[in-house]
């Protein structure tokens, strides 16, 4: 049964909680975080990228000069790709990019993904994590004590503002609740810091 180190709001740890073995304890299918990886980022792409053909470049209906006679080349067009101004050839038009992956495979990819940070003991739970008001000192020194690395995700039960405005000043950490969790945020970052109740949230949607 995997196991992560329980600690309070001043750092120290209280204990110990056993991890779910069907979340945290699964086989790491590698090829699984790969597609997974690879949908999520494609899915951040807007497409909105967009260039003019010479048939939509405003001008150019008049051809320049007459075809023969002149010495120089023949053009029918200014806008021609080849005149500055002109269209461009096979540029960016707006196009979707997302990709989908079958919900059983979305999840396996998660449990895959949390069974890896399981194993590298790259994975905290804190008692709870509340603030009175935002205070990015406090959060600072929080990850301190618990001797956290630079790159912490930091998953809640739900959005509490005066903790996502106490972390999202810090470089390197990111805070999100635990139903928007995914593969791509997990393997991002060395460690993850969950509150009792994120990851028993965790634990009873991926278990099943």
């Amino acid at each position: 049964m995997p196991k992560a180190a329980l600690y309070n709001m001043q750092g120290e740890q209280i204990g110990e909680i056993e991890l779910n073995a069907a979340v945290f304890g699964a086989e790491v299918n590698h090829h699984l975080l790969w597609e997974a990886v690879k949908v999520y980022l494609a899915n951040q792409r807007v497409g909105t990228a967009s260039t003019k053909t010479r048939a939509e470049v405003r001008g150019g209906g008049r051809k320049p000069w007459r075809q023969k006679g002149t010495g120089r080349a023949r053009h029918g067009s200014i806008r021609s790709p080849i005149w500055r101004g002109g269209g461009i050839v096979f540029g960016p038009k707006p196009r979707d990019y997302r990709l989908r992956l079958p919900k059983k495979a979305r999840r396996q990819a998660l449990r895959s993904a949390l069974s890896a940070k399981a194993a590298e003991n790259r994975i905290k739970v804190i008692e709870e994590l509340r603030f009175e008001e935002p205070k990015t000192r406090r959060f600072a020194a929080l990850l301190k004590a618990l001797n956290s690395p630079r790159k912490t995700l930091v998953v809640l039960e739900q959005a509490d503002q005066n903790v996502i405005k106490s972390a999202r000043n810090l470089p390197g950490v990111t805070t999100m609740v635990a139903r928007d969790l995914n593969p791509y945020q997990v393997l991002n970052h060395d460690e993850i810091l969950f509150t009792r109740g994120g990851i028993a949230q965790v634990e009873e949607v991926f278990a099943r």
